[in-house]
């Protein structure tokens, strides 16, 4: 059906809208100011409708952990299978027998190893742990959990996350996988935490290149307004005379923003690494501080980074190291966890960014729960798992789980209630889920994507 052109027109200025914000946040973030400062710009310059889509972003930011190669083994150590840890059998794959707790306030039981990370979140907020996908060994590309009716999981998000104003949607990491979906954004792609800094600065020149071709006459008008705006907020002495051109913001944005994503010594004491940090937790969690930062300058939504892939058969044969290595992973995952709350969120008022994150964990094979010796890959009936951070969107607690017998156990979607079904079975209903919790409960927009999955009975109803 043949579009008219007022539909065309309104599309085009929606396009210019989410520019004018984008290239808004960036310079702002570059001239070092707060975000509701450049709300309040943004307010004067072009009006309290297009400073209100700026300020209020209905889909939660994401990172995505795709442990690969054996990696995803070191996971299950900080959220055990309950009735694995509670057995207390020192041949099961589970370190710390006698040390593990219960996680207080979950819709279901959850088990905390000693280094599990986020002990003090409330238990609305705590880890959701669902059996889901196919144990996928030794691939760094696993696919069978995070798939939500053949499409990925992080493409899905980063579509929903379109709504929010950034500079760059998402962001993977090395050979992340990203995937397909319907209106899904292109992938920015980086080796490492250190190429997101020199991302940003490039990014900046194809940003003013798209507010260059800013076609509606209005818009073009409030952009320069903030521009001018956004200097004199900044307490500047001196104005430039004239933006012909936005490729010196550009440049000005390069030039500011490597110094302010760059890990520095505090952070790298905040989140524990130092010098005898094993290397795969350290990139992890040098990638997790680039990512806080970013996320709070309003620079992207979604960030897919690769972890462990150390194959970790023989961790058992040295328990030193795999306590060393479980408490540095745990450590990581609390300092960003706490950046993030010590964050203020300018785009919800009163609110941090821990209160619009979430998490995702999953990998090829979380190895065998039950047997320590020599940790082999494969897995009760197959199963995998996956563990989200869902932020009070989800039930938390364990959805299924591996017996101390050897069996496994899913759940039923609708209802929550434990059953016999596989870990492959309930792949669909835990992504939908994902998708849930990252549109802030809105099934409308789930439905775009998951249309025909039930996942009801494993999510928190919200009003709407």
């Amino acid at each position: 059906m043949a579009r008219s052109k007022a539909s065309e027109r309104d599309d085009r200025r929606q396009l210019s809208r989410r520019g004018l914000i984008k290239w808004s946040l960036a310079t702002g973030a570059a001239l070092g100011l707060a975000r509701w400062k450049v709300f309040e710009v943004l307010e004067d310059s072009a009006g309290t409708a297009l400073a209100a889509d700026a300020a209020c972003q209905p889909t939660l930011r994401s990172v995505h952990i795709v442990a690969g190669n054996g990696g995803f083994a070191w996971f299950q150590l900080l959220w055990p299978h309950n009735e694995v840890a509670a057995a207390r059998n020192n041949q099961f794959a589970f370190h710390a027998p006698g040390q593990e707790t219960l996680a207080a306030g979950t819709d279901k039981v959850l088990t905390l190893g000693p280094q599990a990370p986020w002990k003090n979140l409330p238990g609305r907020r705590q880890v959701s742990a669902f059996m889901a996908g196919s144990n996928e060994t030794h691939t760094n590309r696993p696919t069978t959990a995070s798939t939500l009716m053949n499409q990925s999981i992080f493409a899905v998000a980063a579509s929903l996350q379109s709504t929010n104003p950034s500079v760059i949607p998402v962001i993977a990491v090395g050979d992340a996988p990203y995937g397909d979906a319907p209106g899904a954004p292109r992938v920015s792609r980086v080796g490492s935490a250190d190429d997101i800094v020199g991302l940003f600065n490039s990014a900046a020149s194809r940003e003013g290149g798209l507010l260059a071709n800013t076609v509606d006459a209005d818009l073009y008008t409030a952009h320069y307004q903030a521009l001018i705006g956004l200097n004199r907020a900044a307490g500047r002495s001196t104005q430039l005379k004239t933006y012909e051109t936005t490729q010196k913001a550009a440049g000005l944005l390069g030039t500011n923003l490597a110094s302010v994503l760059t890990p520095t010594a505090d952070d790298m004491n905040r989140y524990g690494i130092n010098a005898g940090t094993r290397a795969n937790v350290a990139d992890l969690g040098k990638t997790l501080m680039v990512a806080a930062k970013a996320f709070r300058l309003g620079l992207t939504s979604s960030v897919i980074v690769p972890a462990m892939r150390d194959d970790p058969h023989g961790a058992f044969n040295d328990m030193g190291n795999l306590t060393s290595t479980v408490t540095s992973l745990g450590a990581v995952l609390d300092g960003f966890m706490a950046e993030l709350d010590a964050s203020p969120d300018d785009s919800c008022a009163g609110a941090s960014l821990a209160d619009n994150i979430l998490i995702t964990i999953h990998g090829d094979t979380p190895k065998n729960p039950l047997n320590r010796s020599g940790w082999p890959d494969g897995t009760p009936n197959n199963a995998n798992w996956m563990y989200v951070l869902g932020n009070g969107y989800l039930k938390t607690g364990w959805h299924g789980g591996v017996k101390a017998d050897g069996s496994t156990r899913g759940f039923d979607p609708a209802t929550g209630a434990e059953n016999n079904s596989q870990a492959n079975a309930t792949s669909n209903a835990t992504t939908a889920a994902v998708a849930y919790a990252l549109a802030r409960g809105d099934v409308r927009r789930v439905g775009d994507f998951a249309r025909g999955v039930e996942y009801s009975g494993i999510v928190q109803p919200q009003q709407m």
